[in-house]
């Protein structure tokens, strides 16, 4: 049985800034603030699901006027 991985893969903050254009300092700051998209916490380790993201973006979204 193979599993496809790729889809549970957990993206360092650097990743999130490169896929999705959210600048890591940002990241840092949301994360102390209890901001920003979901993270999980692995030790000392910050990771984000990409699924989390994409939500997170989408619940940024406003009507434009």
């Amino acid at each position: 049985m193979s599993l496809d991985l790729q889809h549970d893969r957990l993206l360092t903050r650097f990743e999130v800034e490169q896929h999705f254009a959210i600048p890591k300092r940002y990241l840092e700051l949301a994360g102390l603030r209890g901001e920003g998209p979901r993270m999980v916490r692995i030790g000392r380790l910050v990771r984000y699901r990409p699924a989390d993201v994409r939500a997170w973006i989408e619940a940024q979204a406003t009507e434009g006027k």
